[in-house]
């Protein structure tokens, strides 16, 4: 385990070290020579000597210098990663992100000590064109879209108005500290403030989903908070650039401002018409992979990034680009590209999000280790007050109005971990750094690094015993059954139904005429026909096999722990499965006519010739004879029992034989232990003289005949 650690530092030092020792005024050979060749420098021009000898070792590190550097930040980043799920129980105590901040303070203590100057910084550009769009790409393409879309309305109260309020709010009381401290912070004017507001108020994505996703909070907790982080930073940036544009006017007039709010207008729906304009594109490209599949992951990745550049280049919100476009793109691709590109897509998301949090929380602990830092008690301290102060009224002013209109009010507990869950990071360091250049920049930057320390550090430590102190609700690990979609399915509908009687416009009215809208336009358009499922039942089971397919780690057993039953054994698994596909087999190869109540039943010796199905004991007794429609379909029938068989290799089976049906039982005997009243047909249940009598359909696993 120390090696894990202890192997990065050495490389680092190593490679840093001998960058130290290299001249800068060396000049490299040129490239037009071979390498064996001796060269000399003399006024009249480049003479070239005999050559003296063959060099049969050589290094030439300048020419692989930026990809050998990247490809050991990013080994030192995985190291760390690795280092600190092996790390026994520090991950129950310490935050992933925390961990990841001391290693880049470590690292670059040691860049410190070997080259003695301040070791490199994480741009800006770095960060917003290659770091951050990963992680927003990877949150908005798994992005729970039933919760977000519920609770929207709170989350952009949350998200514009809260973000707002902590601008205005820290803007403006950081102005009068500064009034008060003339002698030492006198030339900070009213727009520095707004500025350094806007950029300390971003609540960080990145921070916020290292820690949640660690506690397990609720579902509707989590989407509250991690929405709010994702919108915020929308919002941030183009207030942070809006105030930036103020500060290099001669003036500012109540024009200005007017125009300024317009352009938060302009930039933030901008970035979602271009994101849901690459959304529908990526879809309909994937349309036609069928003869490509291996391609077919590459234009999710190229679409989205496409967004937020596009987005970046015409100065809109480019966060808001790549989410909506991660949004919209995701269920028709799914549905397009083979479940291997599913996986695909799954895999490579996290992967490289995963990958760019780990690089900008330990770039954030190298960048702090500098030589540019101003210290000053009133204004830091200040700063980390009001960010509390301020966050915590907001929540509760915004939460209070926000109930009355919920049905499911957010809770006391659930508003404190809003307000506590207000971690800064990667977003805020990268903005401070972009501050043109003024006499209290550095001073910036020094408040800017402990409000971040002290959020991710203090916060993000003491947020999980919070929780557990406070009783906050926890999620459930399991996830929903097929019967849990289809029954939440049915409330939907009922409730835009009831919506649409008494008049009220709803969510659940817009839901529906969604729905409406995408099953008739959308889906035929972006879909390809051979993959359209013709039930909602198939959908959700087409889901459920994509999560087994993806190797889902939060997917719940195949039978629930906290049943009474008994665990199913392999023999009895396999029995089961066997018996399904017997009877799909049987189903496709009968004929039956239809039922009307204009004809008359058959005759019940023509039922002893056929081969009995198998059924589970739990599904009761069924009639024998099926709609004529369901025959003329018979794919479409055996994917709806293979998604019926689904729920039954679920549940569990009790231990106990089983009669066969009655055919089976003249010619090999009763098979049945029960008591012989068990047996006895109530007279209300009799079957009449002249109507065929239903059939008694169950099976007996095969482990339990051989006993």
């Amino acid at each position: 385990m120390a090696a894990l650690w202890t192997l990065p530092l050495l490389l680092s030092a190593r490679l840093l070290g001998c960058l130290a020792l290299t001249p800068p005024d060396e000049l490299p050979q040129p490239h037009n020579l071979p390498p064996s060749l001796g060269f000399n420098i003399s006024h009249g021009g480049p003479s070239v000597d005999l050559p003296m000898a063959l060099r049969v070792f050589s290094v030439d590190y300048h020419h692989v210098q930026a990809p050998f550097e990247i490809v050991l930040w990013i080994m030192l980043a995985s190291l760390a990663k690795l280092g600190f799920h092996w790390s026994g129980r520090v991950p129950a105590v310490v935050p992933e992100s925390c961990v990841l901040i001391m290693v880049g303070l470590l690292v670059g203590g040691v860049i410190y000590g070997v080259r003695h100057s301040a070791p490199p910084t994480l741009s800006a550009d770095a960060f917003f064109l290659f770091l951050l769009p990963p992680i927003v790409l990877d949150a908005g393409y798994f992005l729970p879209g039933r919760l977000f879309f519920e609770n929207l309305g709170t989350i952009l109260w949350y998200a514009v108005l809260g973000t707002l309020w902590n601008v205005l709010g820290i803007g403006l009381s950081l102005y009068g500290v500064c009034l008060l401290a003339q002698s030492s912070l006198g030339d900070v004017s009213l727009l520095h403030c707004l500025l350094f507001g806007s950029l300390i108020a971003a609540v960080d994505p990145v921070a916020v989903l290292s820690v949640f996703q660690e506690m397990h909070v609720n579902e509707q907790l989590h989407i509250l908070v991690f929405g709010e982080s994702l919108l915020n930073d929308a919002v941030t940036v183009v207030l942070y650039k809006l105030f930036e544009s103020f500060l290099r006017l001669p003036s500012v007039s109540g024009l200005d401002v007017l125009l300024g709010g317009c352009r938060v207008v302009v930039v933030g729906l901008g970035g979602l018409c271009v994101g849901l304009f690459f959304g529908l594109v990526a879809a309909l490209t994937s349309r036609f992979t069928s003869k490509a599949q291996v391609i077919a992951p590459l234009f999710v990745f190229l679409y989205s990034y496409l967004s937020y550049l596009t987005s970046e280049m015409l100065h809109l919100s480019g966060i808001m680009a790549i989410v909506t476009c991660a949004v919209t793109m995701k269920q028709y691709v799914e549905a397009n590209v083979s479940e291997h590109s599913n996986t695909s897509i799954q895999y490579f998301l996290k992967m490289w999000s995963s990958v760019s949090e780990t690089l900008i929380f330990i770039f954030l602990g190298v960048s702090t280790i500098q030589d540019v830092h101003m210290w000053s008690w009133p204004f830091v301290c200040s700063t980390l007050l009001l960010c509390l102060i301020w966050r915590a009224t907001g929540v509760l002013l915004l939460t209070a109005v926000v109930n009355k209109l919920r049905r499911n009010a957010v809770t006391f507990r659930d508003q404190f971990i809003i307000a506590y869950g207000g971690l800064r990071g990667a977003i805020c360091f990268s903005l401070v750094f972009l501050i043109d250049d003024f006499p209290k920049k550095r001073l910036f930057i020094t408040t800017t690094i402990v409000v971040i320390l002290f959020t991710v550090f203090v916060q993000g430590m003491t947020i999980k015993p919070l929780v557990e102190l406070l009783d906050v609700k926890r999620k459930k690990r399991a996830l929903p059954t097929v019967s849990e979609e289809i029954h939440s399915r049915l409330i939907d509908h009922l409730l835009a139904g009831i919506e649409d009687v008494v008049g009220y416009w709803g969510q659940h009215y817009w839901k529906d005429k969604f729905e409406q809208f995408n099953k008739k336009y959308l889906r035929r358009f972006l879909i390809r026909e051979d993959h359209q499922a013709r039930s909602s039942i198939l959908r959700v089971y087409q889901e459920l096999e994509r999560r087994e397919q993806r190797g889902d780690e939060e997917a719940p057993p195949l039978v629930d722990p906290r049943s009474h039953s008994r665990l199913l054994l392999p023999e009895e698994m396999d029995s089961i499965r066997r018996i399904l596909s017997r009877n799909l087999q049987n189903f496709n190869n009968k004929q039956t006519p239809a039922y009307s109540r204009h004809t008359l039943h058959q005759d019940a010796t023509t039922d002893r010739t056929r081969k009995p199905l198998h059924r589970h004991q739990s599904l009761g007794e069924r009639r024998t004879h099926w709609p004529q429609q369901w025959c003329h379909n018979s794919d479409s029938v055996t994917l709806e029992l293979t998604a019926l068989s689904r729920l039954l290799a679920v549940c569990s089976i009790s231990p106990r034989p089983v009669l066969q049906d009655s055919s089976a039982t003249a010619q090999t005997g009763p098979a049945d232990p029960r008591p012989a009243g068990d047996d006895q047909v109530s007279p209300q249940h009799q079957v009449p003289a002249g109507r065929t009598p239903k059939k008694q359909l169950s099976f007996v696993l095969e482990n339990e005949k051989q006993q």
